[in-house]
């Protein structure tokens, strides 16, 4: 049998048999070298980051470009760290699945310990004693948009906030509050420089974790918890800095059929798990082959020869088109579509979505929509990167992704993945935001699927999202087979710009998606009819 730890990759002769690639440095003096003098910590501790970022850290640490690993914190899910981190002594199991059906399967190392941001456990001395270390030169951050939120839907301040603003750097909760207290203890140790770098899908992402740390840490100084002169350093940005960046890799849930080939090659206790937050964890992490990092070159202490594992190093500009054109249209938009509509229509993979041919012509004429308002970023070709996108990515069936993944925190994706179109369409005098069809067609479909019933008329459960309770709040009354129910319910909804971007009315889209949704309540298969009927309009 195979064992997923320290002890277990001593037996080389039987990875290798297996078919499973092993680091090619001394695991050990990496994680001395790490802990001695540490130069990276990533915040998100999940699957993105064990099948994305320590795998190209691997590159490097492989390739004798790096000496030392990451140290990964996680500030939400800490059970990530008992159920995958800990048992397995930090070492994850990365398989990398192609259209074709092989793979490619590697033990990812490059993790010198995990975490738990948590200002009451017993590794926060730990984690604020890396924020001192003038070696410290990234602080990475794959938290999801919700990561970032500091307000509801109404602007107020979430209670959790609320709560750290009062207690101050010594009792921080939220991951915003948890950077900025990190951050005092750095300022507080010296002050030397540091690169706060989100590589989250947001627009302008490293600007949304700024504009978080910033917050947190003003409403500190406001208190007098904390000293001006914190508040200088952190603006800064020959001390801190927050890079930009756009990151690209399609990783879903764990598989259970991927579970079982492991189990077939001899691995022991690759269990599947959920945590009490609803994320579903293992030992192994399954992703697509294709990766793409940009990442704006601000890094005031220097930083890991990221480019030699692939990464685009560039200026602010090109990472903002790159950005745009993948979470604005060529991926992101795509995603949120077949999200909502396969959940409603009874998919449960992406990939047999993109054999539908309702579905494939949705998000072909979205990407259309938005591709006049794309400007290239020169390092990749939007309609390549579309066509990659719809023709190899998606119909891939070996990754096992599901509508159900993508519909989570669909209130936190829609003003990034839609919100910078309809603004840039707003701005440009040639185009008219109110022409669009294929995106409030989203949008009502997103509100058709908020009320838990799919196409069919049978219950469905909606995916967790902070803001769903105040969502569905706003639709009670309205039911399927009679649209007449629907009067002026989704006026709240489609008219908060902290949803879509913009106020859907004042850009000419809210009676539209009005229209559409109401469409989609005319009783069993009206969500079908309604989608057919708007593709027909283009000829589809």
């Amino acid at each position: 049998m195979l064992h997923l730890n320290t002890q277990g990759l001593r037996d080389r002769g039987a990875w290798d048999a297996a078919g499973i690639k092993l680091p090619a440095y001394d695991i050990p003096a990496m994680r001395e070298c790490t802990w001695r003098a540490p130069v990276w910590v990533h915040f998100g501790a999940g699957n993105i980051f064990r099948g994305f970022l320590a795998a190209a850290q691997q590159t490097l640490l492989n390739s004798r470009a790096a000496d030392t690993g990451i140290l990964a914190a996680e500030s939400f899910d800490f059970q990530i760290i008992d159920h995958v981190y800990t048992p397995y002594d930090d070492l994850s199991l990365l398989v990398r699945m192609r259209a074709d059906g092989t793979d490619e399967k590697e033990v990812i190392a490059s993790v010198a310990g995990g975490l738990k941001a948590d200002c009451a456990g017993s590794d926060w001395a730990q984690l604020a004693e890396i924020f001192r270390a003038p070696s410290l030169q990234m602080a990475s951050f794959t938290i999801t948009e919700k990561g970032y939120a500091l307000t509801d839907l109404e602007g107020k301040p979430l209670p959790v906030v609320e709560r750290d603003l009062a207690a101050g750097p010594e009792g921080p909760r939220h991951t915003m509050s948890i950077t900025a207290a990190l951050l005092y203890r750095r300022y507080q140790a010296g002050g030397a420089p540091i690169a706060m770098v989100s590589m989250d899908n947001c627009a302008q992402n490293g600007k949304k974790l700024r504009d978080g740390v910033l917050t947190v840490a003003r409403g500190w100084q406001e208190r007098e918890l904390v000293p001006t002169a914190f508040l200088d350093w952190l603006e800064n940005p020959a001390c801190v800095s927050f890079p930009w960046s756009m990151i690209d890799k399609i990783t879903p849930h764990p598989s259970e059929k991927v579970k079982e080939e492991l189990e077939g090659l001899g691995l022991e206790d690759m269990t599947i798990s959920k945590t009490n937050t609803g994320t579903l964890i293992a030992p192994f992490v399954n992703t697509e082959i294709t990766e793409y990092l940009v990442l704006e070159d601000a890094f005031p202490n220097g930083r890991p020869a990221l480019e030699k594992a692939g990464v685009y190093l560039t200026d602010r500009t090109t990472v903002e088109k790159a950005e745009k054109m993948k979470v604005g249209t060529c991926l992101n938009p795509l995603h949120t579509a077949l999200a909502v509509y396969g959940c409603l229509l009874g998919y449960t993979s992406i990939a047999a979505e993109m054999g539908d041919p309702d579905l494939k012509a949705l998000v072909e004429h979205i990407a259309e929509e938005s591709l006049p308002v794309v400007e290239d970023p020169g390092i990749l070709s939007p309609r390549a990167f579309i066509n990659e996108v719809l023709n190899e990515r998606f119909p891939n069936p070996a990754i096992p992704d599901t509508p159900q993944r993508i519909a989570a925190d669909t209130s936190q994706k829609m003003p990034v993945r839609y919100g910078g179109t309809l603004r840039r369409y707003a701005e440009r005098p040639e185009l008219n935001v109110s022409s669009l069809v294929y995106a409030p067609l989203v949008f009502a479909g997103w509100c058709r699927y908020l009320l838990g019933v799919d196409d069919q008329g049978r219950e469905m459960p909606v995916s967790p999202d902070p803001m769903a309770p105040q969502l569905q709040a706003h639709l009670a009354g309205i039911r399927l087979g009679k649209p007449e129910s629907c009067t002026d319910q989704l006026r709240p909804i489609l008219s908060n710009a902290a949803i879509f971007g913009v106020d859907l009315y004042q850009a000419g889209l809210g009676g539209r998606t009005e229209e559409m949704f109401r469409a989609m309540l005319t009783g069993p298969g009206a969500v079908r009819g309604t989608l057919r009927h708007y593709l027909s309009l283009a000829g589809a």
